[in-house]
């Protein structure tokens, strides 16, 4: 993640309609997800980071018992790259430097450019062949690990 010049604005993204994929429990989440990111900030960075980060592991987790469950094709793809991801803020997470605005605003940004390039291909042509295949009406889903442990061991699928 390449650091910004100081002078930039905060990079915030907001959700819009063009990145539902017609699938309403996933439109949910990601839409939640962005308001996420877009929360994070210097004074409440690190409750943000956890919050965001259990979210995330929730909301993969629910999206890939989705794919799972209906027979996805691509869903060991998918899996790869939602594990690419966790990799990714792992690696930024653990770096220890300070936070500070340029730092929050280098994450703020990979996770706006992350999310909207996953969901626009990957998720859509996921949404898209849900429909093709098993209609309009998902089923809710809520994948949650059996036992409590930590984000980081969720966001890997180690829980």
């Amino acid at each position: 993640m390449a650091e910004p010049t100081a002078s930039k604005a905060p990079y915030v993204v907001e959700w819009r309609d063009g990145f539902l994929i017609d699938i309403a429990q996933v439109d949910r989440e990601h839409k939640h997800l962005f308001t996420l990111v877009k929360r994070l900030e210097l004074g409440t960075v690190q409750a943000t980071i956890d919050e965001l980060l259990d979210y995330v592991v929730t909301h993969f987790t629910n999206e890939q018992k989705l794919m799972e469950d209906s027979g996805y094709p691509a869903f060991n793809e998918h899996l790869r790259l939602h594990e690419e991801f966790a990799s990714a803020v792992a690696d930024f997470l653990s770096s220890g430097d300070e936070w500070n605005d340029d730092r929050v605003q280098t994450l703020r940004r990979f996770l706006n450019k992350w999310l909207i390039g996953h969901i626009m291909t990957h998720d859509l042509r996921f949404g898209k062949w849900y429909r093709d295949h098993h209609g309009t009406d998902a089923p809710e889903v809520v994948a949650k690990p059996a036992k409590k442990v930590g984000w980081f061991d969720r966001l890997l699928g180690r829980g």
